[in-house]
């Protein structure tokens, strides 16, 4: 069986930790301050706050904006439960708008149609590895006064034009969980070119304190490892690599399945591929076991929308492209450990059904 997904985990990451390990600086320590240096190349120097996942980094974002009770944030509804929770977690309410049928992303047209006078921010998700509409909603949410958080947990090294996914919003959050396209074992990082907000996302993420025993607000033990941070630096520097793998095994499939609905690429887009997912229009669940029994595993990404699912059964969104999507893609394995062979018995598997 070819798995849906696999975390890279080799011997430069072992050594890595062993490394650290023997230091006894463990915990947010000159690890830690290195990655974030590091991680500042991809997103155009803007400064970088590495915490314990990319929920957290979510979640701090929200704080550090000041949302919270009777606030409205703009979220679309296909996309990781966390993207709306971030936003629940601080007493906001998430407002779901729909998505485009191509990109997965949100719709601007949809988020406008939905904005009040409550609304304070928009939280758009670069789904699959695909940047978001950025182009249309950075201007929509000038034209507002909305703050932004670009949720890039699953689009590190994407870019819309010139400009890297990461450096258009207030803030914008990565999550390195292990099947993403680069990983820390477990963790996130924030990014912001408002040095304001950065002093309070440092704040926030360590107790309120920059100094030890000098709280200066309320905050959260959302700090990441010295452990975490060394295998993403050497994470980091193979990122480049992987990427220009999957989009090469995404340009295969691109070419050479025949028989399904392959994604869509904006214009000026550059896909990192997290997911590659093709759509189904009929019977999903029954050509993904077929494709098992072919020896081919995949995933479903995202079987219930957001608001669909118990905690936000408040919902009245109307959202038939997010229904539809839900209904009808399938993500096929993309990640870079996939050699040639393996690659050809996937696009067989599917061609043949």
């Amino acid at each position: 069986m070819i798995p849906a997904a696999r975390p890279e985990i080799g011997q430069d990451e072992i050594d890595a930790v062993v490394r650290v390990l023997r230091t006894g600086r463990v915990v947010q320590g000159p690890e830690v301050a290195d990655f974030e240096q590091e991680f500042g190349k991809l997103v155009d120097g803007r400064a970088c706050v590495a915490v314990n996942s990319g929920t957290s980094a979510l979640h701090l974002s929200m704080l550090a904006l000041g949302i919270g009770p009777g606030d409205e944030v703009v979220v679309p509804s296909f996309s990781f439960a966390a993207t709306a929770n971030a936003v629940a977690v601080t007493g906001a309410a998430p407002v779901f708008a729909d998505i485009d049928p191509d990109t997965f992303c949100l719709d601007p047209e949809s988020v406008a149609s939905v904005i009040t006078p409550r609304t304070v921010a928009i939280v758009p998700v670069h789904l699959f590895g695909h940047p978001a509409a950025m182009d249309e909603l950075v201007p929509l949410a000038g034209r507002h006064g909305l703050a932004i958080v670009e949720d890039a947990a699953q689009a590190v090294a994407a870019r819309l034009g010139d400009t890297p996914v990461g450096a258009f919003g207030d803030t914008a959050c990565f999550s390195f969980y292990p099947t993403k396209n680069m990983h820390s074992l477990e963790g996130g990082m924030i990014v912001t070119g408002d040095p304001h907000l950065e002093r309070k996302l440092r704040l926030l993420r360590n107790q309120g304190m920059l100094k030890q025993y000098e709280n200066e607000v309320v905050g959260l033990n959302n700090r990441m490892t010295d452990v975490g941070a060394a295998v993403g630096r050497v994470q980091l520097a193979k990122l480049d690599a992987w990427t220009q793998r999957r989009r090469q095994i995404a340009a295969r499939y691109d070419a050479e399945l025949t028989s399904v609905r392959t994604p869509k690429v904006a214009r000026d887009a550059w896909h990192v591929y997290h997911q590659y997912t093709i759509t189904i229009e009929q019977d999903r669940d029954g050509f993904r076991e077929r494709l098992a029994e072919l020896g081919v595993g995949s995933g479903v990404y995202y079987p219930t929308p957001i608001h669909r699912l118990a905690p936000y059964s408040f919902s009245v969104a109307d959202l038939p492209v997010t229904e539809r999507a839900a209904e009808t893609v399938l993500s096929l394995p993309v990640y870079p450990l996939l050699d040639d062979e393996q690659v050809g018995q996937v696009i067989e598997a599917v061609n043949s059904l």
